[in-house]
């Protein structure tokens, strides 16, 4: 009898022995290997707050959009491009925060905080995480003497030797580039389309994601590709490949991820809590020397970092921001002729 007595009493006291914090499951929205989802910091945000960690993955920011617009309710925390922000604002895809419960973000860059592309009346939509560059990466051991012009991508002793994002509004703001032209407004897309279209003997394969990227280059797919700043950094620190990054002297895209709360966030208010201790010194410094990372836009945790660091010796750089162009918003106009051009260039690829 005493011993259905305790069971009894156990079952009805299992609930309230669970942690009274805990906070369920924080589903988020990202790059695959891009921070977020480091062992590490999945934990230590674990342990801190009681809440699972579940991630999913794009592969595009055109992807990241329709997840939003198909799953809504599902994401607490989501890192759009700022140049996809105006779409997401527009569609009522993510609300408006309250950066006073975010103590990081009065160290964030005040110039990244202030873009047009992350406020909208008054309120601010997105909180600026990383910054970085769109740019070329080429093999040091099959390219001694390096390279430092966008048009290596057309240069013939690259032939079947060029790693392309297969994006298509990199690759219209890169033709653009090498043409001269403006990439955020070009004024020839039919120039643009010709151009694009000589990179047919050049192409060796398409990647889409990073981890794609690096085993290619690793198994020797491809000498000179289209990669990121950020990740051309955990490539070399994380898996010791012979790549270096280089700015074009004639520029490279700039861009700003930052977080963002999903209009129909489930668990909104722990969304902050994530987006604050992404946003801290805490995350990024052990991100960045352990495994490599974009610069972070929060100042006090790029002067954290070592003196030697990249990030604060290279992309600290006043001379290196000036080379680059910053992405701005398209409009949907714009994404459908820059779609189609891009899918005709690769189709022509076929015949």
């Amino acid at each position: 009898m005493l011993v259905l007595l305790v069971f009894v009493v156990g079952l009805i006291l299992a609930p309230l022995a669970q942690p009274a914090s805990s906070q369920g499951t924080l589903r988020l929205l990202n790059w695959k290997g891009y921070g977020s989802d480091e062992v590490w910091a999945i934990k230590t945000f674990e342990d801190r707050y009681h809440v699972k960690i579940v991630h999913d993955y794009f592969n595009s920011e055109d992807e990241l959009l329709t997840k939003l617009r198909t799953s809504p309710g599902v994401y607490s925390a989501v890192l759009p491009n700022s140049a996809y922000y105006a779409s997401a604002i527009q569609e009522n895809l993510i609300q408006p925060i309250d950066t006073s419960q975010l103590k990081n973000y009065t160290d964030i860059a005040s110039p990244l905080k202030s873009m047009a592309e992350l406020n909208n009346g008054g309120k601010v939509y997105g909180v600026p995480w990383t910054w970085g560059a769109t740019a070329m990466a080429y093999n040091t051991q099959k390219v001694p003497g390096g390279i430092d012009s966008i048009n290596a991508y057309w240069d013939p002793r690259f032939k079947t030797s060029v790693g392309w994002w297969d994006d298509f509004l990199n690759s219209i703001q890169f033709a653009a580039i090498a043409l001269g032209q403006d990439p955020n407004s070009p004024s020839d897309l039919t120039a643009i389309r010709q151009k694009l279209q000589a990179l047919r003997p050049q192409i060796k394969t398409f990647w889409t994601s990073e981890d794609q990227f690096n085993k290619l280059f690793a198994s020797g797919q491809f000498t000179v590709g289209v990669y990121w700043s950020g990740s051309a950094a955990r490539a070399g620190k994380r898996y010791n490949l012979p790549l270096r990054f280089v700015i074009p002297k004639e520029g490279a895209i700039g861009w700003v991820d930052a977080w963002a709360i999903p209009a129909k966030a489930p668990n909104a208010a722990m969304g902050l809590k994530w987006i604050d201790y992404m946003t801290s010194s805490e995350f990024y410094v052990p991100w960045d020397t352990k495994a490599g990372a974009p610069p972070s836009a929060n100042l006090k945790a790029v002067a954290a970092l070592p003196a030697t660091a990249f990030n604060r010796k290279v992309m600290g750089d006043p001379t290196v921001a000036k080379r680059l162009i910053f992405m701005k918003n398209i409009s949907d106009d714009q994404r459908k002729q820059y779609i189609k051009v891009w899918e005709e260039v690769k189709a022509s690829f076929t015949r």
